[in-house]
């Protein structure tokens, strides 16, 4: 297998994980000549629709992950709990992109504040929590407050709980299964916001404009471009992204999500997590660049060289969450709105079915 491996349109990319991001991905890379082959273990995953083949297997079946392998001249993966032993697996067969150290340090959120510290960029304080113990001494450390987190498997809210009071703190331990954990410093900040990086298999980076991104019960909402951020922080938010994708040798593109503060002294960013895959905030990219970030991430897994990450327009994304998504003849009648449903068959409270991205005449950060 030789890591190297630079594909030619008409060759196969494995995408582990068959839901929206992987469905994007595979329309990426039919519009690059190059074919997707889906491995997900539910039958009624969005992105079967739209790819040249597909495996229904579990992540774990190493019998199919060999005949996948055999199929695919490169291997990706569309969410970062694929499991470890399945992408190291793969990678002894095929080149897998983002490699297998991105997933082991973001499937860990310790793992992650380590690597992320390591790296030079400024985050909020964090402690291990393995006990109700080390509970209390890291809510001393962080001034009584703080939010406890899994160490892994937690997303959109789940898997956290927030201490912002003594009674809070009671139960919250177990709130999480007591599981392995950390607890965040419960910082104050204006905004959050993210970059979305891309790097190619000889070391090139380059990031998008920073997005300003609005949660509504712990799931991402909008996402707006460009952000509310100054001209000197948007350069750092971008700095900061290409120095963590370097760091971890990465191919492929990457979320960076910071929260952004305002204090006496200007400006200030802390990196909150990492997600090595395309993004939910970076949406928007498909729209208002050339280059969206489901191309790019096809590109450089490819081994080709990154496209412009260069916005031509000012745009909003809105995630459709819910039955939010039977508005859509409402969507299409706004030309200025254009329309991305999943495909998935049911619409659930939480669930996002679709975005729709709102594009107007570019203005100046």
């Amino acid at each position: 297998m030789n890591e190297n491996t630079r594909l030619s349109p008409g060759d196969t990319i494995g995408i582990l994980g068959g839901g929206q991001l992987g469905r994007m991905l595979a329309l990426s890379a039919a519009s690059l000549g190059l074919k997707a082959h889906i491995f997900c273990p539910d039958p009624e995953s969005p992105a079967f629709d739209v790819c040249s083949a597909y495996t229904i297997a579990p992540y774990e079946d190493i019998g199919a992950l060999d005949t996948f392998a055999s199929a695919c001249s490169a291997v990706t993966y569309e969410f970062e709990n694929v499991p470890a032993l399945t992408a190291a697996h793969l990678a002894a067969l095929v080149p897998v992109r983002p490699g297998v150290k991105a997933l082991e340090v973001s499937q860990d959120r310790l793992s992650e504040k380590n690597f992320l510290s390591g790296s030079g960029v400024a985050l909020a304080g964090y402690a291990r929590v393995d006990s109700d113990e080390d509970l209390r001494a890291a809510l001393d450390r962080f001034g009584g407050t703080g939010v406890l987190k899994t160490r892994r498997f937690g997303y959109d809210g789940k898997g956290q709980v927030m201490i912002r009071k003594p009674e809070d703190v009671k139960g919250a331990f177990d709130r999480i299964g007591r599981a392995p954990a950390v607890l965040e410093e419960l910082i104050g900040f204006e905004r959050e916001v993210s970059v979305i990086v891309a790097r190619d298999l000889d070391g090139h980076c380059d990031a998008y404009d920073v997005s300003e991104n609005h949660h509504e019960n712990h799931i991402l909402k909008t996402s707006t471009v460009p952000a509310n951020v100054s001209g000197t922080t948007a350069a750092v938010a971008r700095d900061m992204a290409i120095r963590i994708a370097s760091s971890l040798d990465y191919v492929g593109v990457m979320g960076v999500e910071m929260f952004l503060s305002r204090g006496t002294d200007g400006e200030t960013l802390l990196v909150n997590e990492i997600a090595p895959r395309v993004h939910n905030s970076g949406h928007w990219t498909e729209d208002a660049c050339l280059t969206s970030q489901f191309e790019q991430h096809m590109r450089a897994v490819a081994g080709w060289r990154l496209g412009a990450c260069a916005r031509h327009s000012d745009v909003v994304m809105e995630n459709l969450i819910g039955d939010e998504c039977d508005a859509w003849p409402k969507i299409l009648a706004d030309p200025n709105a254009r329309l991305h449903l999943y495909g998935k068959r049911e619409a659930r409270p939480g669930r996002k079915m679709g975005h729709v991205n709102r594009i107007s005449p570019l203005t100046t950060a």
